[in-house]
């Protein structure tokens, strides 16, 4: 592959056009540069396709998911798209356009996917982060999987601006309660903690209405001294991909249905009362 000298990557950001059309309108407030600003030396990639408003294929071949963002599934084999998942595509497309089919890359610290897919950041040649970028307009879910979670705080204020803003995704509330949940995939779930346990497995934090949120013990060492402390009878907001557990051939005693594996700190946040 090739990658552009510090100069070359210079030269070509001074080249940024002046871009004022929004796919979607008057909502970016504020420069995703004041949320993830972009490191020195950001590899030069060439773009050429958009899978998704969070995938896409390099020139060279390699499919890039990005890092931080989870935008919703494009509708295929005859399934419907979800909401706002073509206008991310569409934005992503206008993105990369803008900077010209070329884009800055920053590889994660976990280089790939358990599909074998490019973790990676990627900036537009204006210096703004793309992911921040859609998540500051609604069209995708913050997201953090330890190890790559070097952009999860500044990622995290981008969503918040969409969120007070109410846009895109944010514009009805997509926050679930536990009984609310009908199958597994993305959700994020506002509820009460009613235990805690831990074991060999890692912790374990019950909510109500049968749903299990899950620390694997190798993730353990991502989360601070203190974390789970009082915990208990607070409202959290927890976020990423449900798994069913009936369909494996039928629960055990006393297990719940619905398990939410936490891949980072930041994917639980306590909420006020």
């Amino acid at each position: 592959m090739r990658t552009a000298s510090p100069s070359g990557f210079a030269s070509w950001q001074k080249k940024a056009p002046l871009v004022g059309a929004f796919f979607v309108g008057a909502i970016w407030h504020f420069p995703a540069l004041a949320f993830c600003p972009q490191p020195d030396k950001p590899q030069l990639v060439a773009v050429r396709q958009v899978v998704d408003g969070d995938t896409v294929r390099l020139s060279d071949g390699r499919s890039v998911r990005m890092i931080g963002i989870n935008a919703p599934e494009i509708g295929r084999k005859g399934r419907a798209s979800e909401p706002y998942a073509e206008a991310a595509k569409r934005r992503l497309q206008a993105l990369v356009k803008a900077s010209d089919g070329r884009v800055g890359l920053v590889l994660g610290r976990e280089g790939r996917d358990k599909y074998g897919r490019t973790l990676a950041h990627i900036y537009g040649r204006n210096g703004n982060n793309l992911e921040a970028q859609l998540l500051s307009e609604g069209l995708g879910y913050r997201v953090a999987f330890a190890p790559n979670v070097q952009l999860a705080g500044c990622q995290q204020q981008a969503e918040r601006v969409a969120r007070r803003s109410r846009v895109g995704l944010w514009r009805h509330s997509p926050v679930v309660r536990p009984g609310q949940l009908k199958q597994s995939g993305f959700a994020i779930i506002g509820g009460k903690v009613t235990s805690i346990e831990r074991n060999q497995a890692g912790f374990w934090l019950e909510m109500d209405a049968g749903v299990v949120l899950q620390v694997p013990a190798r993730l353990r060492r991502h989360f601070p001294a203190g974390f789970f402390d009082n915990l208990k009878g607070q409202q959290v907001e927890a976020r990423g991909w449900v798994l069913d557990r009936s369909r494996k051939g039928g629960l055990k005693p006393g297990q719940r249905r619905w398990l939410l594996p936490l891949t980072d700190p930041s994917m639980l946040e306590r909420v006020a009362g």
